[in-house]
């Protein structure tokens, strides 16, 4: 039954060609936009790192000095002080734990005639690439004992690599970062979590791998140069070991509710102990959030994507609301075949059927649309430089998705039409005719 009405709705567009268009283009713009949007925001909101981020948590303690006036946030910005971040190190009261920041320096090819190049990584201690799973091409990252050794080693990223060595292998090989050797001891396996949640928020989320990791007190020894917000008060100096100044990453692995609990109860007593030393005068009160309630805290989707996702269903909505008035429009021109079909016996839920499959065949041919439209939004979107920019490609998942968001909103909109339709006297066109 269902074959034979969907040949009759392809007769009956066929019999109104420029109806049919119009709904097929309608139904396309709108489900291009919003599938346009909604991929993006699928895949920028999607874990960057599955089946792992529900034993990884940030740390948020808060050691500014009292507030001064209204204009201040409320609210500490996640960042570390040196002083802090190396005590919690050293305390060990996680299962993992890791201290980081961003940086960028000047790399030296050993190849005669080529330019030295700048290049961002990151700055971390031992338990980064464990606690985050780093997949390792060949080598592997450093002892603890490097950390405290400030060992001149690096892990380097693969394009980096490649870049520097060609195919040949980099392990034991010197690379000059600004104006120190290190030695490669590992190479990254193509790592690179979206977004990069161990990174400060409102810095580089979303784009290129990281292409090399330096222990970071070698990098702060060295003065090398670091990516991110800087953030200092009173006069306590502006060096990066300063207790005034906050600007590293933190991170801890907890294998266990009972663990991370416990943890929460240890800030609070070393925020009780530093207070006891005159820092952190405001009142206790740290947060752990795990890695997606962090992202969610941390706002790391451009809040101007999430203005652009609602305006695309709103578009959508009103291509629908266009397409429920050319389906009415459709049916009620014929009223006389309709009123034919119920004099020779069918129900009105016979021909309430009949249209819903008319208005599913209308929603598949806009979903094709759509798909198309939402390639070229995607394509489009790929050619701009934010630092998202590359992740806009359509997964499988998004591909159902598209024709279901078609088919669901081109049935929700012949509802009333059919309705309608189905409804009237057959005995007021009989008379007529």
């Amino acid at each position: 039954m269902l074959g034979y009405y969907a040949a009759t709705a392809i007769g009956s567009l066929r019999r109104s060609k420029a109806l049919a268009i119009l709904m097929v283009l309608v139904i396309g713009l709108g489900i291009g936009a919003s599938m346009t949007m909604i991929t993006i925001f699928h895949v920028l909101s999607g874990d960057p790192l599955p089946g792992r981020s529900g034993q990884l948590y940030a740390p948020v303690i808060d050691p500014r000095p009292l507030a001064r006036d209204r204009s201040e946030s409320p609210e500490p910005d996640g960042n570390f002080t040196w002083p802090d971040a190396m005590n919690l190190l050293r305390a060990k009261r996680a299962d993992r734990q890791a201290a980081m920041a961003g940086g960028a320096v000047p790399v030296r090819p050993t190849q005669r005639g080529e330019l030295p190049f700048y290049e961002t990584g990151r700055y971390v201690t031992t338990d980064f690439f464990a606690m985050f799973q780093v997949p390792f091409a060949a080598g592997s990252g450093w002892r603890s004992e490097d950390d405290e050794a400030r060992a001149r080693v690096v892990v380097l990223g693969s394009e980096l690599s490649h870049r520097l060595f060609g195919n040949a292998s980099a392990i034991g090989r010197s690379v000059r970062l600004k104006n120190t050797d290190f030695r490669v001891i590992g190479v990254v396996d193509h790592w690179n979590p979206q977004p990069q949640f161990y990174a400060q928020i409102n810095g580089r989320v979303f784009g290129k791998a990281d292409q090399f990791f330096l222990p970071l007190q070698t990098a702060q020894e060295l003065n090398l140069d670091f990516n991110g917000r800087f953030s200092c008060w009173d006069s306590g100096g502006d060096a990066r070991t300063s207790d005034h100044c906050v600007w590293l990453q933190f991170w801890t692995q907890l294998d266990s509710a009972a663990k991370a609990s416990a943890y929460r109860d240890y800030l609070r007593s070393y925020w009780r102990e530093q207070q006891a030393h005159g820092r952190m005068p405001r009142p206790a009160n740290p947060q752990l959030y795990g890695l997606m309630d962090w992202l969610a805290h941390e706002h790391a989707i451009p809040d101007d994507l999430r203005l652009q996702l609602s305006l695309s269903l709103g578009f959508l909505v009103v291509c629908m609301l266009n397409v429920v008035g050319l389906l009415l429009a459709t049916f009620l021109r014929r009223s006389n075949e309709i009123s034919v079909r119920r004099a020779l016996g069918a129900r009105r839920w016979d021909i309430f059927l009949q249209l819903g499959v008319e208005s599913c065949v209308i929603g598949f041919a806009g979903g094709v649309l759509g798909l198309l439209i939402a390639c070229l939004g995607l394509w489009s979107v790929r050619q701009r430089p934010d630092g998202y920019a590359q992740l806009a490609q359509m997964d499988l998942s998004m591909l159902f998705a598209t024709f279901l968001l078609a088919l669901v909103a081109s049935v929700i909109a012949g509802l009333l039409p059919a309705w309608r339709a189905c409804r009237i006297p057959p005995a007021l066109q009989l008379k007529t005719q």
